[in-house]
């Protein structure tokens, strides 16, 4: 398995970014998944989560960005999107993707890709 997280960047409070993360293996397509993100000094925090498609793609969110972030699916592209807009200071964090509840394994250990810095700075 391998997950590969991109869009972050640097955004002023107000704006919008759009994060992609590729995910290889099969089980994308039967996976509850979910993004998560870790501000630094922080534990790593569940921010939305998507049913797989089989359940409805069914989106939930954290109550701290309900109504400003939109999580997605393209199961024919092995894609998680996570579209945020009215971002704050407070959503600086690094971004990552995975699978929800469990964390994806590897040789008996959790697996975390690399993950995208948001940062939200005037």
């Amino acid at each position: 398995a391998q997950i590969v997280e991109s869009g972050g960047g640097v955004v002023q409070p107000g704006g919008s970014l759009r994060l992609s993360c590729l995910v290889s293996g099969h089980f994308f397509r039967i996976s509850h998944m979910a993004w998560y993100r870790q501000a630094a000094g922080e534990q790593r925090e569940l921010v939305a989560s998507i049913t797989p498609p089989g359940l409805g793609s069914i989106p939930r969110y954290s109550g701290s960005v309900e109504g400003r972030f939109t999580i997605s699916r393209d199961n024919a592209e092995n894609t998680l999107i996570l579209q945020m807009s009215s971002l704050k200071p407070e959503d600086t964090a690094v971004y990552y993707c995975n699978r929800d509840p469990r964390p994806i394994s590897v040789n008996g250990s959790e697996y975390w890709g690399q993950g995208t810095q948001v940062t939200v700075s005037s």
